[in-house]
């Protein structure tokens, strides 16, 4: 496999992917490499890897890896076990080299068995891409029904403390192993978050099935760092950050409503525009989200949103805790596949 760093960000904007150390960051008109492995070079997200199949650009915070004469998908699975994250040089600035991964000693399957390996893999992350890409549209269908809502409530108002508790009283004793959210498990996206731990609680937020939370520090609000709550057991109260804030629907109101509005484009705005405190450290408060003017429709119209949206939250609940059991599946496969412990030699695919 061929190494190269990649190389400063075009200024310009396009339909080409320009990756960086933690991903996509954005589009450009150009590129500079194609289906290879991105490889996060610099930084928190150093050892980082990605698939990328068509044109693209990689950054100056990235290396680009190309086969030589082996299955370029194989290549992308070895190096994702290979824990390069931990194979870094410097500590306040962490550094992955070329001349590091050029150094790392693998052994590789013939490339009949190479393409074995990377088809067992890769239908396990096509069933995990397509149901999300199932639940992005089952969410634009939810938030073009909100928008209906609010072009048809008509000149009623409300503040969102009228149809929502504000970080609501949750019982959990000290101590008590509970389910433990983090903030960075809450995705900038979607509804659900990527995993949890069970933990002791010493303190945060509490919440339960039909709660969103809502992150309201910088930059995680600004990026949208938002979670609905429906995959709790009956009664469970689960835990995450001092930073979330939870908002709970009053009577009437169907808890999805309030997801749809943690990520409506005018409430985010508001948020942002409220927060107060120090450089890098800004916050909004939960009194400030609970004095937002929106509009107020009908009760009809809430039962409404509410029948359609509640079967469209199931399903993105569903798929969603399918992801999380193929994505355990694949981890688990992973190493046992490049070590050779599990044998697809005579496997026939």
């Amino acid at each position: 496999m061929t190494f190269k760093n990649g190389k400063k960000r075009p200024k310009t904007v396009g339909k080409f992917p320009v990756y960086g150390g933690n991903g996509i960051l954005g589009y450009t008109n150009e590129w500079n490499n194609e289906n290879c492995v991105v490889i996060g070079r610099v930084g928190a997200y150093c050892g980082s890897v990605f698939r990328e199949y068509s044109k693209c650009w990689i950054s100056d915070n990235a290396i680009c890896g190309i086969s030589n004469n082996d299955n370029i998908e194989y290549l992308y699975y070895l190096l994702s076990s290979l824990q390069l994250n931990h194979r870094h040089i410097g500590t306040s600035q962490p550094l992955l080299t070329q001349e590091i991964l050029n150094n790392i000693q693998v052994t590789i399957p013939p490339y009949v068995v190479q393409n074995k390996i990377a088809l067992i893999l890769r239908s396990l992350d096509d069933k995990i891409e397509l149901n999300n890409k199932i639940n992005e549209n089952l969410e634009r269908q939810a938030f073009a029904l909100f928008d209906r809502l609010m072009i048809e409530a008509g000149n009623s108002d409300c503040l969102v403390s009228e149809i929502a508790y504000l970080n609501p009283k949750r019982s959990l004793s000290k101590n008590e192993v509970a389910r433990y959210i983090d903030m960075s498990q809450l995705s900038t996206s979607g509804a659900f978050p990527s995993g949890w731990k069970m933990k002791p609680f010493t303190g945060g937020m509490r919440f339960s099935n039909g709660d969103t939370l809502l992150a309201r520090i910088t930059p995680c609000l600004e990026n949208g760092k938002t979670a609905y709550i429906d995959f709790l057991d009956n009664k469970e109260v689960a835990f995450g950050s001092t930073e979330y804030i939870v908002l709970a629907p009053k009577e009437g109101i169907p808890p999805e409503y309030l997801y749809c509005l943690a990520r409506y484009p005018a409430f985010v705005d508001y948020a942002v525009k409220n927060m107060n405190g120090s450089s890098g450290r800004q916050r909004v408060s939960a009194d400030i989200i609970g004095q937002f003017v929106m509009p107020r429709p009908s009760e009809r119209n809430l039962r409404d949103f509410g029948s359609v949206v509640s079967a469209l939250f199931m399903k993105m609940k569903n798929n969603s805790l399918e992801n999380i059991r193929l994505a355990s599946l694949r981890d688990s496969l992973l190493p046992k596949l490049m070590s050779g412990e599990i044998d697809v030699s005579a496997l026939q695919i």
